[in-house]
Order: C-alpha cells, then structure tokens, then sequence
C-alpha cells in the first residue's frame, strides 16, 4: 500500500524520482500532509541508516538520535528546498553536515592521545592506506581495523578519507593547526597500518 500511494502521487524510490516529483513531495510535507511525511521517511530512512551506521561504526547506540537530528534538521529547512537538485542529495548534504558535526563534538570531547609510538609512527607512509578503503574485498576488514582503533584515530581517519574532508578543512572545524590535523592522521594512519599487519600475520 505505502508503495502504490508512492507511485500514486509520482513520489517514487530515491533512484527514480524527478525533480517535480521531489518538490511536489516537499510542499505536501511543509502542508502537514501525514501521508507525505510518511512517505518523506520511508523514502530516506534506509538510506540515511546505512550512511550513519558506516561512519559511527561501533557506536551504533549512537546511530538512532543522530538520524532523528537528520531528519529533523531536514524538516526545519524544508522550505530552503529550490528543487535545483535531486531531493535525495539535498538530504544526504544535511546528513553530511550532522556527521561532521558528530566528528568534531566527539573529537573535542575526548582525551588526546598520548605519543606512545613516538616519532617512527608519526612520520610513517602508508600510501596504500586509502586503497584499503576502496577495494571491495577489502572492506569488511578495513572495517573491523577502523572499528578496532581508538575512537579518535578512528573518527579522524573516517571523516578525512570517507568524508573526503581536507586536512585543512578539519583544522577550521576543529580549531586547530593543520600540522596538528596532519599529526593525528598520521598517528592514524600507523595504526591503522599495524593493526592490519598484525591481522594478516595473526
């Protein structure tokens, strides 16, 4: 039934729906239409708990109040929607927003990590590193290593390679030098690295 009222009113799946069909969507929803609003949830709602559940990984505790902040926000703002653009990426745009957000609340809050392999593992290369995020056959256990590391290395490394977010660009955002930005995801990247040798050796 929630399907055929989709298809009813033109507001199909997120990889077919036009643009007329996205903004005819929207003003139902901003008219307090329950129907479209259903509709408006149903669509994204999927969708947006894989995304967070990537990138919080495995604070998935956290995963349920930071869709519900997505899609508030997105509700808040519905009425900045031009319609210029697909609806799904307008709300993917927000959830990205919420993530970095989530990033930068989180590496504020916790304690920095002490230099305990000292300067071999600051100054360590590890030019595969993003490739061990991009192949396939590699992804389930990238994603336990990212899983495994402390939570900042963890979300610094998500946020800068996942999130394509610069070194420059989190320095802002956290208020910090980039050297310092760079120095953390260089210690990330080192153990990250070990982590996964060991997991090959092991």
């Amino acid at each position: 039934m929630q399907q055929l009222s989709q298809q009813a009113f033109g507001w199909g799946e997120e990889g077919g729906a036009s643009i007329d069909a996205d903004s005819s969507l929207v003003a139902a929803v901003l008219s307090k239409d329950r129907k479209a609003t259903a509709v408006f949830v149903a669509r994204f709602g999927d969708g947006l708990y894989a995304y967070v559940r990537s990138r919080v990984a495995p604070r998935y505790d956290e995963v349920d109040d930071l869709v519900q902040e997505i899609f508030l926000a997105a509700w808040e703002n519905l009425s900045r929607y031009q319609g210029s653009g697909p609806l799904q990426a307008w709300v993917m745009g927000i959830a990205r927003h919420k993530v970095e957000d989530y990033y930068r609340a989180r590496l504020r809050a916790l304690e920095p990590i002490e230099d305990s392999h000292q300067d071999q593992l600051v100054s360590a290369v590890v030019p595969e590193f993003h490739q061990m995020l991009e192949y396939n056959e590699m992804k389930v256990k990238a994603r336990s290593v990212l899983a495994s590391l402390p939570e900042p290395y963890r979300l610094a490394l998500i946020w800068r390679y996942w999130e394509q977010a610069s070194a420059q660009e989190m320095a802002l955002k956290m208020d910090k030098t980039e050297k310092a930005i760079e120095r953390l995801l260089a210690r990330a990247r080192a153990e990250f690295r070990e982590r996964w040798d060991h997991d090959q050796s092991a």
